[in-house]
């Protein structure tokens, strides 16, 4: 069975003394790495990328987001994407993984930061001018500091991605692409479900499940769901067997039968209803539009 390829840090020529981070002027990131971009693929760590100046689309995960100067964007490990530019991209764009920011950053997760709280949240950024130049001189002062063979180099890396990441969650709070989270405990609770649904979407797809490994109600789960999202717990989780089901479907060249027993569905007939159901065309058309 084809896979879409999934991409470590050491795949675009990272300095392999810093194996967990990686930091580019996206120029020459791009002309370094022109094998990767423009084809779907994923990652297993965690990007962010500002565009200065040019021009294009990013597509995450079937939505197509638009590139202007100002435009910044986070990845999540396992999201699909690909870019296109209509005119020549300037910016930065840096890589690292999870455990390189918790284990320089004490007291401090990932998921604290909106754009890497729930896959709920819009995975771009729309800076204005002003914004742009604060930013901008975040993200070079990361690219100076990567080139550099100083003392502490990790520990000034990770310093530095903290305060861009603080920089850049504060004006995306003030934006209107974020969910209400309303509750610390909700908030808990929905990055315990995502991570649950992530492992085990493809063999588990029932309310009661998720709500044994949360060791809650059915009912109080889909209190919380609700609560957060506006909608139900079994949306959520069939969310994520879509979209897996759309990325195969488009990238990995496996059979539609083949992709339905992937994902937990022996009768490709009833999986075809509910991939209708969800996208209104069934694989075969959902398939076809993208051919």
């Amino acid at each position: 069975m084809k896979t879409i390829p999934i991409l470590n840090i050491t795949a675009f020529e990272a300095d392999l003394s810093h194996s967990q981070f990686y930091c580019n002027d996206i120029k020459e990131h791009l002309e370094r790495n022109k094998n990767h971009f423009h084809k779907p693929h994923k990652h297993n760590f965690y990007l962010c990328v500002l565009f200065s100046q040019g021009t294009g689309i990013h597509e995450i995960d079937f939505n197509t987001y638009e590139i202007v100067p100002g435009s910044v964007f986070f990845l999540r490990p396992g999201q699909t994407h690909y870019w296109k530019f209509n005119t020549a991209p300037e910016g930065y764009i840096f890589f690292h993984t999870h455990d390189f920011y918790e284990l320089y950053v004490s007291k401090s997760k990932l998921e604290q930061f909106p754009f890497y709280h729930t896959y709920e949240n819009e995975p771009m950024l729309q800076l204005t001018t002003k914004e742009i130049g604060l930013s901008e001189s975040r993200f070079k002062e990361l690219y100076h500091e990567y080139k550099t063979h100083k003392a502490y180099k990790a520990q000034k890396l990770a310093s530095l991605i903290n305060t861009a990441y603080i920089d850049l969650a504060r004006q995306y709070l003030t934006k209107e692409n974020i969910k209400k989270i309303s509750s610390t405990t909700y908030s808990d609770t929905m990055r315990l479900l995502e991570k649950c649904i992530e492992d085990h979407f493809r063999t588990e797809k029932s309310v009661q499940y998720y709500a044994d490994y949360l060791n809650i109600t059915p009912k109080h789960l889909n209190r919380i769901v609700r609560a957060t999202l506006g909608r139900t717990t079994t949306d959520v989780i069939m969310d994520r067997v879509i979209l897996e089901s759309k990325r195969l479907i488009v990238h990995s060249g496996n059979s539609l039968s083949d992709i339905s027993e992937s994902l937990g569905y022996r009768d490709y007939a009833y999986f075809s209803r509910l991939f209708k159901l969800k996208t209104n065309m069934t694989p075969r058309e959902f398939k076809k539009s993208y051919s």
